[in-house]
C-alpha cells in the first residue's frame, strides 16, 4: 500500500528556502535542499516507508533536517521532526559514549575484567541466575573486560535467547574476533548500575547527556511527555505492528529519540570548536573510535557466519567501542551505527575528519530498502559496505522469505 508521504522542515536553526544554500556531498558538490526534499520524498515513496526523519550535519553542524510520512495511522498523523522514534541499537552506541564519559572522569574502568567489577558471580544476581548458569565460572568469563563487550568481541551470540539451550556462552576466546552481540552491551549495562549506587540506566544517562545537550525528546524509557507525538512501528506491508512503550531500560536498544536530537549528539561528540558544548575530552574520543578489531566477513549477520568477504579490506571496516569504523575511505575515516527492530530500520554515518553526518530513522520495516538511494544521493555516501550491512535490495527481501 503507498504511503502519502508528508513533509515538515525543521525551522529554527536552518536557513530559510529561499536562501537554499545547499548540502555538501563527501566529494564537494552540492545538492540544493529543495533536491534533497524531493530525493527523499520520491525515495521513501517508492519503497513504502511510512515515516521517517532525515538530518544532515556538515562540518559538525545541523544543514537539513526534514520529516516525512506518517507517525500514526487511524487517524493518519505526520512524522515531525520532534516526534519521539525508536532508535533501537543505535541506543548501544550513545551508552558506549556515556560509558566513555564515566571512564574519563575515572569512574569506570575499562580494562579490568568485570568479573572484578561485581561483588558476587554473575549467576548470584536475579536478571541472570538462569542464563549465566553455565558462564559465570568459566575461566574465560574471568577475563571479559568492558572493552571486549564495548567492541562485540566478548564471545557472546546476539542474545541468549537464541542460544539452544536459552543461556550465554562464550564460542571464542575473547577479544579474538567481532561477533555482535546486544546481550554483551546489556551485560555492561548491568555491570554499570551496579557501580554506580544501583541507579537505573536511564536516570543515569539523562542527567549526563540527554538534559545537558536539551535532547528533549530523547529517553532510554517511555515518558507521559511523548505520549502525543511518538512514532508507532509498522510492517514492510505498512501494518501496524506496536506503540513504542519500553519501561526498562536497555542499552542495548531502548531508546527513542529524533533525528534532530541525535544531530545535537554528534554535534557535540565530533566538535573541535570552543563554543560548542563537548561530551568527551579528545582524548577520550580517540579512545573510544580508535578501532579494536578488524572485520572481514561477508556479513554482520548471522553472527558466527565467518564466510569472508571483499567489501570490509577495502574501507577498512572494524569496530572500536561501541561503534562501526570505516578506517580506510576515500573521503577519510567514518564511524556509523545502525538501528535494527520490528518498524524501525535506522542508520548514522559520520566522517570524522569533516565532520559530515547524515542521520535516518524510520517506523517501518522498509526503511532500509531506502538508505542507499539516500546515503549516495543525498550525502555522497558511496562506501557504506552495503553488503556487510545487508543493505542490498536482495538481501533485504531474501531476509523476509520464510525458512
Amino acid at each position: 500500500m503507498k504511503t502519502t508521504l508528508l513533509v515538515l522542515v525543521c525551522l529554527l536553526t536552518l536557513p530559510s528556502r529561499a536562501e537554499d544554500p545547499g548540502i555538501r556531498r563527501l566529494d564537494g558538490t552540492k545538492i540544493s535542499i529543495a533536491d534533497a526534499e524531493a530525493l527523499a520524498r520520491r525515495t521513501l515513496a517508492e519503497n513504502h516507508v511510512t515515516g521517517a526523519q532525515i538530518a544532515v550535519l556538515n562540518r559538525g553542524h545541523l544543514v537539513w533536517s526534514a520529516a516525512f510520512g506518517l507517525r500514526s495511522r487511524d487517524p493518519d498523523l505526520p512524522m515531525q521532526p520532534t516526534t519521539t522514534t525508536w532508535a533501537a541499537s543505535i541506543t548501544k552506541s550513545v551508552f558506549a559514549t556515556y560509558v566513555m564519559q564515566l571512564a574519563q572522569s575515572r569512574q569506570f574502568p575499562l580494562d579490568i575484567p568485570i568479573v572484578h567489577l561485581m561483588p558476587h558471580p554473575l549467576d548470584s544476581y536475579e536478571p541472570y541466575r538462569d542464563t549465566a548458569s553455565e558462564i559465570a565460572h568459566d575461566p574465560l568469563f574471568g577475563t571479559v573486560t568492558p572493552v571486549y563487550l564495548l567492541s562485540h568481541t566478548a564471545g557472546f551470540a546476539n542474545f541468549s535467547s537464541l542460544e539452544p539451550d536459552h543461556k550465554l556462552h562464550i564460542h571464542f576466546i575473547p577479544g579474538s574476533q567481532f561477533a555482535y552481540s546486544g546481550d554483551g552491551i546489556n551485560l555492561l549495562q548491568f555491570v554499570v548500575e551496579q557501580q554506580l549506587a544501583n541507579k537505573p540506566l536511564d536516570e543515569l544517562m539523562q542527567q549526563s547527556l540527554f538534559t545537558p545537550l536539551h535532547m528533549d525528546h530523547t529517553s532510554l524509557i517511555y515518558k507521559e511527555s511523548f505520549a502525543g507525538n511518538i512514532a508507532d512501528r509498522f510492517d514492510s506491508d505498512e501494518k501496524f505492528i506496536s506503540h513504542p512503550r519500553r519501561a526498562q531500560p536497555r542499552a542495548a536498544g531502548s531508546m527513542t529519540t529524533t533525528a534532530n536530537d541525535l544531530a545535537t549528539f554528534l554535534t557535540a561528540l565530533l566538535s573541535t570548536e570552543k563554543k560548542d558544548q563537548h561530551i568527551l575530552t579528545p582524548k577520550a574520543l580517540h579512545a573510544m573510535l580508535t578501532p579494536n578489531i578488524a572485520i572481514m566477513t561477508q556479513h554482520q549477520f548471522p553472527t558466527f557466519d565467518e564466510t569472508e568477504g571483499a567489501e570490509g579490506p577495502v574501507v577498512g571496516l572494524s569496530y572500536a567501542l561501541g561503534w562501526g569504523v570505516l578506517a580506510r575511505t576515500r573521503y577519510g575515516p567514518a564511524i556509523f551505527k545502525e538501528g535494527h527492530g520490528d518498524g524501525a530500520q535506522n542508520y548514522l554515518i559520520c566522517f570524522v575528519r569533516t565532520r559530515d553526518c547524515m542521520i535516518i530513522l524510520t517506523n517501518s520495516d522498509n526503511g532500509e530498502l531506502a538508505f542507499r538511494p539516500l546515503l549516495e544521493g543525498i550525502l555522497g555516501d558511496t562506501v557504506t559496505p552495503w553488503e556487510w550491512e545487508g543493505y542490498t535490495r536482495e538481501a533485504i527481501l531474501a531476509s523476509r522469505k520464510p525458512h
